[in-house]
């Protein structure tokens, strides 16, 4: 059932799209509940080979606006070789994106 501000409910678990609700499961986490508060912490203190996991997945299942949240473009050009090979189908997007910012100057390697 689709709610007020963009969350939604399925079984008890408070799915939301605003990436500011720290209580909140951010919808691109449906299988596996983790609030943004509790996937915030990880990300900032697991290992690198962890970390690199969780962003992969991030950019695989969350929109391109909402990535923004958790990486800048330069960790993601910086650490394009060790997540490109977990995008999957979402490879070829990002990889799109990074060359056009390159063409334009606003990333750099």
């Amino acid at each position: 059932m689709i709610g007020w501000k963009g969350r939604t409910e399925i079984a008890g678990i408070r799915l939301t799209s605003d990436m500011n609700d720290p209580e909140g499961v951010p919808y691109f986490l449906w299988d596996r509940p983790e609030t943004l508060g509790h996937l915030r912490e990880r990300l900032a203190r697991v290992e690198s080979e962890e970390r690199v996991r969780i962003l992969a997945r991030i950019l695989r299942e969350a929109r391109d606006t909402d990535v923004w949240h958790f990486i800048t473009p330069g960790q993601l050009v910086r650490q394009w070789e060790v997540l490109s090979p977990l995008l999957g189908r979402r490879r070829a997007f990002w990889k799109w994106l990074l060359d056009m910012w390159r063409e334009e100057g606003i990333v750099t390697d």
